[in-house]
């Protein structure tokens, strides 16, 4: 019994003049699906391209009724990564509503899009992002397909690190946005979001207009 407390002592001893040494951070392992694509080509559509088949397109429905100049705006749900990719179209020379701030508070305003104020208009949509940014980079691209756009990489723990517009700078105007259903945070996000940037890319690569 006298030899037990002695040991007892002892281990009791070491561990509290041991170092403690913290564990470093980690995230779950998440399982990442074979790349495959699928074409999205509906009839009507001024537009294709070849999307995830772990990929679900639904329309916008929210915006139908508000604004008929925006019949093809769609959605690319990841339900798997709580993530979407929102992909807005507007027609150069057609008009949207927006809601302008009035003494009497917000009215609609039928505004023109015109090529240049459709640019503008995204790009301070990726650069209103640049308070929680470490990093905004917007890189000019065309594709093989005749394809012209902006690519932006945000960096650090900004709502979406992913976002681009395509266009034909006469007629078509489409802008798409990566999103997470979660606080953004770049480290635990990040094999997920690049697994989904290469899927951006690839529908940037194999987007044709079709009109």
């Amino acid at each position: 019994m006298k030899q037990i407390l002695i040991l007892t002592s002892a281990l009791l001893l070491f561990s509290c003049n041991s170092p403690f040494t913290p564990k470093p951070r980690s995230y779950y392992h998440i399982e990442l699906p074979e790349k495959k694509y699928q074409l999205f080509d509906l009839p009507g559509y001024p537009y294709s391209f070849e999307y995830p088949v772990y990929g679900k397109v639904n329309k916008d429905s929210t915006l139908f009724d508000d604004n008929p100049d925006n019949p093809y705006w769609i959605n690319i749900d990841f339900p798997e990564f709580s993530s979407r990719i929102y992909m807005s179209f507007k027609t150069i020379g057609g008009n949207s509503v927006y809601k302008i701030k009035t003494a009497n508070g917000y009215k609609d305003s039928l505004v023109p899009n015109t090529f240049e104020g459709l640019r503008e208009e995204a790009f301070k949509m990726s650069f209103k992002h640049s308070v929680k940014a470490s990093s905004i980079d917007d890189s000019l691209f065309r594709t093989a397909n005749g394809i012209s756009g902006v690519y932006f990489s945000v960096g650090g723990n900004a709502a979406t690190a992913n976002q681009f517009f395509v266009t034909d700078t006469t007629r078509h105007f489409l802008r798409g946005a990566l999103y997470f259903d979660a606080s953004p945070n770049a480290d635990s996000l990040a094999p997920v979001n690049d697994f989904l940037k290469e899927d951006m890319k690839h529908i940037i690569k194999t987007f044709k207009w079709k009109k």
